[in-house]
């Protein structure tokens, strides 16, 4: 699959300074132009289409329409965005973090490499309605707290023992969202086990006063991706489209696979899974982190950490979009 073209989304000076065009994770196409967001704000982004490029960008703190367990301003590293029935969904990692050495003193070093924090704001699934006459959120119902995936995964036999690890460290991080009717699925980066990704299957409902809860147990379904984790999920027609790479700190490989009849399957060995893409990555840069189906059949990708090449002198960052080969 060759590169099509690249189209610039541009950022205004508050997501720059906040780095959010450094740091892009999720994406979602609608009508007028692009949901986005990054993973360290707890906010998501709109960007019109100009006719030449996303701009006119429109902020929406996640706090104001959302109780959020750890309040407004800690980040909610939003990994996945879905749009669905006339709501805009949202998940966090639900990972745990370990702090990254920045002194090259040993003992330092050291000690923020035993350090692992939990941040709440980042075990949250969203759902929000979406004004049909402004495209904006309404106020909408989350699930966290003591209710939150990886709360409900801590008896699971295959993904418990991975809740206390960090998401680097092949623990728990959920970086993909695709959403079908009652079902919603999330993509795991981590854990792999044994080289066989995970994708999550949950049904939320309504609980009332702003909360969501889930209708049934947690579903898994175990997918052979040669090693590789999930970096994000977006439906294409009846199947799904897979974003994978390393589940670690690694640079890549990087491959778009189709998940056919994705709502089935608890086990689904490679023969059943077909590459539709090798994606370009760069060492130490250019990381897809998220994608997007276009209204014109075509794959739209967003890149983490982008180089000086993938940045524009306006404030922007450039997109790749590939053909999909049916």
């Amino acid at each position: 699959m060759g590169l099509v073209e690249q189209v610039e989304l541009r950022f205004d000076p508050a997501s720059r300074a906040a780095q959010t065009h450094t740091n892009l994770s999720a994406l979602r196409q609608d009508e007028t132009g692009l949901w986005v967001a990054g993973d360290e704000t707890a906010t998501i982004e709109h960007l019109a289409w100009t006719g030449e490029r996303y701009d006119a960008q429109r902020t929406f703190v996640l706090a104001d329409y959302l109780r959020l367990p750890a309040g407004p301003d800690d980040e909610a590293d939003i990994e996945g965005l879905a749009r669905a029935d006339g709501h805009l969904w949202a998940v966090g990692s639900h990972s745990l973090k370990r702090r990254r050495v920045k002194s090259k003193d040993p003992a330092k070093a050291a000690r923020r490499l035993a350090t692992v924090v939990r941040e709440e704001n980042r075990f949250i699934l969203a759902r929000l309605p979406l004004d049909p006459v402004t495209n904006s959120p309404l106020p909408g119902s989350i699930l966290s707290g003591a209710d939150n995936i990886a709360a409900r995964l801590r008896d699971d036999e295959h993904l418990a023992p991975f809740l206390a690890l960090p998401g680097k460290d092949n623990g728990l991080d959920i970086e993909g969202i695709a959403v079908r009717g009652e079902r919603v699925y999330l993509g795991l980066r981590g854990p792999v086990l044994r080289g066989w990704a995970v994708v999550l299957e949950a049904r939320p409902v309504e609980a009332g006063q702003g909360r969501l809860r889930l209708r049934e147990p947690l579903r898994k379904h175990f997918l052979d991706l040669g090693g590789l984790g999930v970096r994000d999920l977006c439906p294409y027609g009846n199947d799904l489209l897979l974003l994978t790479g390393p589940s670690m700190d690694l640079d890549g490989p990087v491959r778009v696979m189709r998940w056919r009849a994705g709502q089935d399957g608890g086990v689904v060995p490679a023969d059943e899974l077909e590459t539709v893409a090798e994606l370009p990555y760069g060492i130490g840069c250019d990381h897809p982190e998220g994608m997007a189906v276009l209204d014109d059949g075509r794959l739209m990708v967003v890149y983490d950490s982008p180089s000086p090449a993938r940045t524009t002198p306006a404030g922007g960052v450039l997109a790749d979009v590939f053909p999909i080969q049916p």
